[in-house]
């Protein structure tokens, strides 16, 4: 399983003519590859995110995600497609706060039913740490366990390529390290393809591969 990225760009229309967010951005990676995207604020991060999440459709370039190039898709197969195949994990978990922990991790599940995904949330949850926790609400968790839930709903379909968006933006470093830890340890036992956006060098540190997003362009970093 790979993915390519060729030629990507992403404009916006203005008043005064269309703003280029993204230009020339190419990519590759490899099932299990991690790789951390660093940048200052407007570089076109969350940006290329979206892109590859395939939440914003490109304005020019080409991406391929195994053997199935997603924007050639309608919008409904083009939906079924990034629940299956795409996990996210953003800086604000996103939890709906009147479920409990194990419906939140099978929320994902209502539009693209399957067998024994209730058992695969629960093992999931085991694993994030989380399994004295299922039938408690988000705001009876501290910030650190809202991700950890956040990180287990992302990987109930087995996607292919995991997101994360400032993922540990809103955390103490130590809480910040620990989720840092265990998202790069889901990663490696699931073998998806992981892609985190991020400012914080401690975070990107954790990752063995390093680009930076500048003026709306990608280039590798030692």
């Amino acid at each position: 399983m790979s993915l390519l990225v060729q030629n990507l760009g992403k404009t916006y229309p203005t008043r005064s003519g269309e703003l280029s967010v993204l230009h020339d951005v190419n990519l590759t990676l490899q099932s299990a590859d991690a790789l951390a995207i660093l940048g200052p604020s407007g570089s076109g991060k969350s940006t290329l995110l979206y892109l590859l999440g395939t939440l914003e459709r490109p304005t020019t370039g080409t991406y391929r995600l195994g053997d199935q190039e997603p924007f050639r898709l309608a919008d409904a197969e083009l939906a079924r497609f990034r629940n299956r195949s795409i996990g996210f994990v953003f800086q604000d978990h996103h939890l709906l706060p009147q479920c409990s922990v194990l419906e939140n991790v099978l929320i994902p599940t209502l539009a693209a039913p399957g067998e024994n995904l209730e058992t695969r949330a629960r093992e999931l949850l085991e694993r994030v740490g989380l399994s004295h926790r299922l039938d408690h609400r988000p705001a009876e968790l501290s910030g650190g366990e809202r991700q950890r839930v956040a990180v287990a709903r992302a990987l109930i379909h087995k996607p292919v390529l995991l997101l994360a968006d400032e993922p540990t933006g809103n955390l103490d470093r130590k809480t910040a390290q620990t989720v840092g830890e265990l998202l790069l340890e889901m990663h490696r036992q699931e073998k998806t393809m992981l892609i985190v956006v991020t400012h914080s060098p401690d975070l990107a540190k954790l990752l063995p591969r390093k680009m930076e997003m500048l003026d709306g362009a990608l280039a590798a970093m030692a």
